[in-house]
């Protein structure tokens, strides 16, 4: 969803609840209008998200239980053919490097350890956590049941999903109705079926340990339809990745 960059000084405050502490420096990220007319000045609807910023005096940050920091890549300014991006064009990243773990949760008796380290580069669910400016980058403080998986690499194929997510190729959508019909485009539905490339070791139990899931790697399976987040790979082939019970049943 496209995002509209304002300032202080770019509005009127008046017309508006309370825009309290609000600086002429703070980035405002307005996400959407349900209703807005200029000549009245009235803003009904109107949601406002910002980033947390930290203060420059504070040089670390150090997360509480199983939360995970995470510095957010920055946005591709080129397509791959090197055309630059206008700023409304370039793709929220969803993908950054872990620079500080919390020291874990408790199941029941058992202190589960943060399964991530420092350094490693992690893929997210959108609209996870929390954002923050911090040291001069712009970071984001999320659980880490949020994060999707380990990507080292360039190519979704190559994701390690995590906890109980899985990675699928999406399979290609239909070209033609079972009359022989070729379809337009627009007419092709999104298919909700796909072959399983990557399986996460699986959830933790009550007692702490990791239950194995039901599905594995090379299964061709159906998924609900609005799960998960889709990705595109390297050669264009569409991938999602989705909780394991998320996937509805197995194709033979």
């Amino acid at each position: 969803m496209a995002t509209t960059q304002l300032t202080a000084s770019s509005i009127s405050a008046k017309g508006f609840a309370s825009f309290e502490g609000l600086r002429s420096t703070s980035n405002v990220k307005v996400a959407s209008f349900a209703s807005l007319k200029q000549n009245n000045r009235s803003f009904r609807g109107l949601v406002v998200k910002a980033a947390t910023v930290v203060s420059p005096k504070y040089t670390s940050l150090k997360p509480l239980g199983d939360r995970v920091l995470v510095k957010i890549k920055t946005a591709e300014e080129k397509t791959t053919s090197g055309i630059i991006l206008p700023t409304s064009a370039q793709s929220k990243p969803q993908g950054g490097e872990v620079v500080a773990v919390g020291e874990g949760r408790t199941i029941g008796k058992t202190t589960v350890e943060v399964s991530i380290k420092n350094g490693t580069q992690v893929l997210y669910s959108r609209y996870a956590g929390t954002e923050l400016e911090f040291d001069g980058s712009k970071h984001l403080i999320l659980k880490e049941d949020d994060i999707v998986g380990i990507l080292e690499t360039d190519d979704i194929k190559d994701l390690q999903p995590l906890n109980d997510r899985v990675l699928i190729k999406v399979a290609e959508a239909e070209e033609k109705t079972s009359g022989g019909l070729f379809l337009s485009e627009a007419a092709k539905e999104k298919p909700s079926i796909g072959t399983v490339v990557a399986v996460g070791p699986g959830p933790l139990d009550e007692e702490g340990k990791r239950k194995a899931p039901s599905i594995s790697t090379g299964n061709t399976v159906l998924y609900s339809k609005y799960a998960g987040n889709d990705f595109k790979g390297a050669d264009g082939s569409e991938y999602i990745t989705l909780r394991a019970s998320d996937v509805i049943a197995v194709l033979p």
